[in-house]
């Protein structure tokens, strides 16, 4: 996949404005403004952004767009379903989620962007940075206090807000994987098992190895199937202000224990945390809070979260993999580099169950 130092997005602007003609034939006019392609965060796909601007019935129109478009080079997941995002935010959006307008899906001429892609609505907003963490910098950090509460609360209830769809009469029965397991927990497992082997290429991984065996003997017998975002974090919600404007980012969407998000949106607030060194933000409540929050808001108890826990943990590191060979192959880092077996997310994982620190 091109990356955002090799793509040409002057090239890719003319491609795309002819693309758009033929969407919008009635259109006058059409003009794109330049590409800009966002770096604050994500490392699994390519996202630009541009205006739009034409002439119809004699009116002057503008819309703000944002293209997501599928990878072809080193991926970060082994599958990789754009038509699947496509669909889940225009069900959720149906479904009274706030998430970004869906407008076009081309996943047959791949001659425009040398890959499928689609194409949806920018909303205003700002998201909480994973490069550079909002823990260190960045105007969540420099909110004050009770404002810092405000967001933390806006993800939970958005999350809350996912899991409370019923999934399969909102037209998510595509998400049911059965040849994979009968139960959500099942299919999980077997994706990652898969994903692992994918990943790792025949490399021992010691952290990760060791979770995944203490996964498969602790595995709960979990009955609770609902709609889960998968990547379920406030660095997904656009913010205007200090309130959730857009839910971002579907790639990881499933159905299963929605306790598997909550688990997830902690994890991740302590890699930006505990596993940089520093506090988190001093508004943000505690995990204990936030887990009472989150059972009052979708009606029953967290039963399974110690089990979660670890699956985060076990997922995000199974993640890094891929990301510290992608950076590899991209010259970001260098070859002979240990970041896919010791970094953050493994370590946090090792101190978790107890295992030494990644050499």
């Amino acid at each position: 996949m091109p990356t955002a130092w090799e793509r040409d997005l002057a090239g890719a602007r003319a491609a795309l404005a002819g693309w758009l003609q033929k969407r919008l034939p009635q259109a006058g006019d059409l003009e794109l403004s330049e590409l800009v392609a966002p770096q604050a965060s994500g490392f699994s796909n390519e996202t630009l952004l541009f205006d739009l601007s034409w002439r119809e019935a004699g009116r002057a129109r503008k819309e703000s767009l944002v293209v997501r478009i599928q990878p072809t080079g080193y991926q970060v997941f082994p599958e990789y379903d754009l038509r699947l995002q496509f669909e889940s935010m225009r069900l959720l959006g149906a479904a009274g989620v706030p998430v970004p307008p869906t407008h076009w899906l081309e996943t047959e001429d791949t001659s425009v962007l040398g890959a499928p892609f689609y194409v949806m609505g920018r909303v205003d907003g700002r998201v909480p940075s994973d490069r550079p963490p909002y823990t260190l910098e960045g105007w969540l950090k420099e909110l004050p206090p009770a404002d810092q509460a405000r967001v933390w609360w806006g993800g939970i209830e958005s999350m809350a807000k996912i899991h409370r769809i019923d999934w399969r009469a909102a037209g998510f029965e595509y998400l049911d994987r059965p040849e994979l397991g009968k139960s959500p927990l099942e299919q999980h497992l077997a994706y990652y098992e898969r994903y692992l082997g994918w990943a790792a290429r025949g490399r021992p991984q010691p952290t990760v190895d060791a979770a995944w065996e203490w996964l498969k003997k602790n595995a709960p017998d979990d009955p609770v199937d609902s709609l889960c975002w998968g990547d379920a974090r406030i660095g997904n919600i656009l913010f205007a202000g200090t309130e959730p404007a857009a839910v971002l980012d579907f790639e990881m969407v499933t159905h299963g224990n929605g306790e598997q998000d909550l688990a997830w949106a902690i994890f991740l607030d302590r890699h930006h945390s505990e596993g940089l060194g520093v506090p988190r933000l001093p508004g943000f409540p505690g995990f204990d809070e936030t887990i009472a929050r989150y059972e009052e808001l979708v009606g029953r108890k967290t039963r399974h979260l110690r089990f979660y826990g670890i699956w985060a943990a076990f997922r995000f590191a199974v993640i890094m993999i891929r990301i510290a060979q992608q950076m590899v192959h991209y010259g970001v880092m260098p070859a002979d580099s240990k970041f896919e077996t010791n970094n953050i997310v493994t370590n946090l994982l090792a101190k978790d169950l107890g295992l030494p620190a990644p050499a």
